[in-house]
């Protein structure tokens, strides 16, 4: 009977769960609940949705000039429009240049900003391959005509404009009875390599000097790159030993060694790109006071105008823009030892002329499209 009992007791159940399969199932036991979440911060949100941008220096920080810009600019955006930014120094190994812009693109950035000439074929290669990303390169332009970059924006810069106020500036220096001026009417040029962007400071620089004094002479040096700055110092020594009383750097962090050079001889010295007076001002005021101001080449803006339009959605993409005095990115350092050691006369003619270079009253040549026989026409006209 126990037995029969037990037979008829597994069908009952069998038989309720092949009911209970057929119908609805009964409601789970719920999970434990997780541990409450805590309130969202103000602003978290936002911060969810921000803008994202990278900007990759072929490069690094510290040359207190072109790439220090740069990275001043990212601040901006980040300050301004609340983005997310980061900044990745590539250094100056050429081999880490192209695998970084493609890690980079495959990553979830908003904007990529990379600059200079030498990233221009790697972006030509990579940006078609991303044509969801959005990239900005500066300093350069890209060939359009190469392959389907209409993600990709280009910024380049009217250096020759600036570059021929700095001319002008030194040409007076050099003319002039400033205490460390000499009679000989000798100036300096230091680039960092022969090539066109830097060529077009020069020939703005050369036209700048000759407006005002068709005698003046230009000593002119390369270093061949951009990160030597004990080259850069031999050079600038050089040119000063050689009667130069002033000089001009264009040659990135190889370039302070020019301003070092101008310390060690209590010469004059013009920047290039930042405020580089203003870079030494607390920590070597001896050598902030020789250099006299520095031309301009605001990346910083160009590129908080250029994160400004996309945002807008004015940015023109697909098309390469060139910026000067007009647009604010260039244009001489008005600062302090501006003030201190160039006469009010002198500025007050230097700012004439940026108005005269603004409205088209003063045309300055430009090395892009340049033949090399015509430039070295010129650099042949005020060789010492």
């Amino acid at each position: 009977m126990k037995k029969y009992s037990s037979i008829v007791l597994i069908l009952l159940l069998a038989l309720a769960l092949t009911l209970s399969g057929c119908g609805s199932p009964e409601p789970e036991e719920p999970a434990p609940a997780d541990e409450p979440s805590a309130p969202a911060e103000p602003g978290e949100e936002a911060e969810e949705d921000a803008l994202r941008v990278v900007l990759l220096l072929n490069g690094t920080l510290g040359d207190r000039s072109f790439f220090d810009s740069a990275n001043a600019g990212l601040e901006m955006i980040e300050d301004e429009f609340g983005a997310e930014v980061r900044t990745i120094e590539m250094s100056y190994d050429q081999t880490r240049w192209e695998p970084t812009l493609w890690e980079v693109s495959e990553q979830d950035w908003d904007i990529i900003i990379l600059g200079t000439w030498q990233m221009q074929e790697y972006l030509q290669e990579i940006a078609p391959e991303f044509p969801d990303n959005r990239y900005i390169i500066f300093d350069t332009a890209v060939d359009y005509s190469v392959a389907d970059l209409s993600n990709v924006y280009s910024i380049l810069y009217k250096q020759n404009e600036g570059s021929f106020l700095a001319g002008a500036l030194a040409a007076n220096v050099t003319s002039s009875d400033m205490e460390l001026a000499n009679e000989q009417k000798m100036i300096g040029f230091l680039g960092g390599m022969d090539i066109p962007v830097i060529n077009d400071f020069l020939v703005g620089y050369i036209e700048g000097a000759l407006y005002v004094d068709e005698d003046v002479k230009v000593y002119v040096s390369y270093i061949g790159g951009f990160d030597d700055s004990a080259t850069g110092k031999e050079m600038a020594l050089a040119q000063y030993n050689a009667g130069a009383d002033i000089g001009f750097n264009v040659a990135g962090q190889a370039g302070l060694g020019q301003l070092d050079a101008a310390k060690e001889m209590n010469k004059y010295a013009i920047g290039v790109d930042s405020d580089q007076a203003m870079v030494f001002a607390d920590s070597d005021p001896e050598k902030a006071e020789l250099v006299l101001t520095s031309m301009l080449k605001r990346v910083d803006n160009s590129l908080f105008r250029a994160v400004e339009m996309h945002l807008d959605g004015t940015l023109p993409y697909g098309e390469a823009e060139e910026l000067g005095l007009v647009e604010e990115a260039i244009g001489l350092a008005n600062n302090e030892f501006y003030q201190n050691n160039v006469s009010e006369e002198l500025r007050a003619e230097l700012a004439e002329m940026a108005d005269m270079i603004a409205n088209g009253d003063i045309t300055v040549s430009s090395a892009m499209g340049m033949t090399t026989d015509e430039l070295n026409e010129l650099r042949d006209s005020v060789r010492p």
